[in-house]
């Protein structure tokens, strides 16, 4: 939407990324102070409409984000792409947590998809070895045993079909994500018969309308137009 006559579009990053890929258009990095420097911020700036396209992970500021909009009455929008769903052939298991699957880990080798945020969870897994993928080095203790993978997606089949070759992969864990950029671990996976232990989404916010792509946002934003504030 940044090019198009009629919108002017501020998108903000976390700025958990040391070296982020920026979107089109103004862009703002880091955190607004809860939900009260939020609100204070949409205020500050006029915003008219809000577009919520959080990390189907990132609950908290997908909350807030949503409480803020909300407070000062701002029409708003979650962007909230599918969930992966099973295939014939996949041997998935689904757990509530990242901690339900450390508890589920055995003496195996294991691909850890999960992003740099919350590998401290498999700490613990003594017995296990760990191909960890991330973009940056996750914070707090790795496991005894494992490898560090610093890469960025998108990942094609063929890549992740050769890692779990090279490095004797048994089970796969990720989060369930969705979109198409991170799901060839899964086809790969799938191929090769290994078992994928995959982390359950937190559910989304009630009371917001949703959509699952970039395309619905566009067509929710241009529906907008001419909507003032009250």
């Amino acid at each position: 939407m940044a090019g198009r006559p009629g919108y002017h579009v501020v998108s903000s990053l976390a700025g958990r990324v040391r070296d982020p890929q920026l979107p089109a258009g103004e862009v703002r990095v880091g955190g607004f102070g809860g939900v009260a420097g939020l609100r204070n911020w949409l205020r500050d700036n006029d915003i008219d409409v809000v577009v919520v396209a959080t990390h189907p992970f990132a609950a908290r500021i997908t909350t807030n984000a949503i409480r803020a909009a909300t407070d000062v009455r701002l029409p708003t929008l979650l962007v909230r792409r599918p969930a992966w769903v099973a295939q014939p052939g996949d041997r998935w298991e689904s757990v509530a947590s990242l901690t339900a699957a450390a508890a589920r880990i055995a003496d195996e080798r294991v691909f850890l998809t999960i992003g740099r945020q919350g590998v401290a969870e498999f700490a613990g897994c003594a017995a296990a070895w760990f191909l960890i993928r991330a973009i940056d080095p996750p914070n707090g203790p790795l496991p005894a045993h494992a490898e560090l993978l610093l890469e960025r997606g998108p990942f094609t089949v063929e890549h992740d079909a050769e890692l779990l070759v090279r490095h004797r992969i048994e089970l796969l864990v990720s989060k369930n994500s969705g979109g198409p950029h991170a799901a060839g671990k899964l086809v790969a996976a799938r191929a090769a018969g290994i078992p994928v232990l995959l982390v359950d989404r937190p559910p989304s916010p009630p009371g917001v309308t949703v959509v699952t792509d970039a395309a619905g946002a566009a067509d929710w934003l241009a529906a907008q137009r001419g909507v003032q504030r009250a």
